[in-house]
């Protein structure tokens, strides 16, 4: 069965950084289709940064320039790198995994089968 688990959430303040990491059971993160999603109360879960065999990266504009998504095949463990956190970023963090390796979707929630618990990010101003 299939588990992925998040850990690294935490209250910071604006312009801090953390590191999010999200370790896969029965799933092999090295050429995976991984993503990242967040989700504030109210809105929608969105899609934030994903990664495909190891290289292919995609960021949402809201996350460009300032998270980084990365993968070690050694720990099976996908991580995302958050600097300069702003308010906005305040949301709960999901970890998700794609059921195939052929492709790797746009990150919609639709699309992806496997998810992890949530770890809740804080940035306060």
């Amino acid at each position: 069965q299939v588990q992925l688990a998040e850990s690294g959430g935490g209250s910071v303040q604006a312009g801090g950084s953390l590191r999010l990491s999200c370790v896969a059971s029965e799933y092999t993160v090295n050429g995976a289709c991984m993503a990242w999603f967040r989700q504030v109360p109210g809105k929608e879960r969105e899609g934030i940064a994903k990664i495909f065999r190891g290289k292919d990266t995609y960021y949402h504009d809201s996350v460009k320039g300032r998270f980084t998504i990365s993968q070690e095949s050694t720990l099976n463990t996908l991580y995302l790198q958050m600097d300069s956190l702003e308010p906005d970023d305040t949301a709960m963090y999901y970890c998700a995994a794609v059921g195939t390796r052929r492709y790797c979707p746009f990150p919609k929630p639709a699309d992806f089968t496997y998810w992890g618990q949530g770890t809740q990010v804080t940035v306060s101003s």
